[in-house]
């Protein structure tokens, strides 16, 4: 029975690997990607103001600028994983036209 609904529905006469169900379970509905985006956003744009205020510190606010800015700028590049998805995202940063930028802001962080 299971093998004629996996027939009519359109999925392939072979079972579903462990990726494939793995991938099904943990895909987020479009309200809960724009969410994640926010969230994430947001917590990067906080986290490069507070490296930017915490530069003036005397002696330890140029290593807890570059943390704090840092962590910001991941967090910010991060967030654009909920809308386009890891592997979309990785590809898009690595094409030809975007390599160079993508390379210099990777050794630059």
């Amino acid at each position: 029975m299971d093998k004629l609904k996996r027939v009519l529905s359109g999925r392939d006469t072979e079972e579903p690997s462990g990726l494939t169900e793995v991938i099904d379970a943990t895909s987020l509905g479009w309200g809960t990607r724009v969410k994640g985006f926010i969230a994430c956003f947001a917590i990067g744009c906080l986290c490069s103001l507070l490296g930017t205020c915490l530069l003036w510190i005397p002696k330890k606010g140029l290593m807890l600028f570059a943390v704090f800015y840092t962590l910001g700028n991941i967090a910010s590049i991060g967030s654009t994983l909920f809308l386009m998805g890891p592997m979309k995202q990785l590809k898009r940063m690595f094409e030809p036209t975007r390599l160079i930028a993508t390379i210099v802001m990777l050794v630059s962080i």
